[in-house]
């Protein structure tokens, strides 16, 4: 559904303006290459916040408590 709104909302572009639209369609692979460095980063991130709170839940789940759900 996501990208079905965003193809009509370039077709209006290119109906609209198709010098932006072609540039929009032109930029897009250079804007993902960029944005692939952060994602890897936030990944990394994010599993680092994962292995410090496994580390502090690790006393807890070795003397036997469990979550309630």
């Amino acid at each position: 559904m996501n990208a079905l709104l965003f193809f009509i909302g370039w077709c209006l572009l290119a109906a609209l303006c198709w010098p932006l639209a072609l540039l929009a369609l032109l930029l897009a692979p250079l804007v993902w290459l960029v944005s692939l460095p952060l994602r890897l980063v936030g990944i990394g991130v994010g599993a680092v916040f994962a292995l410090i709170g496994a580390l502090l839940y690790l006393p807890a789940r070795l003397l036997g408590h469990r979550r309630t759900a």
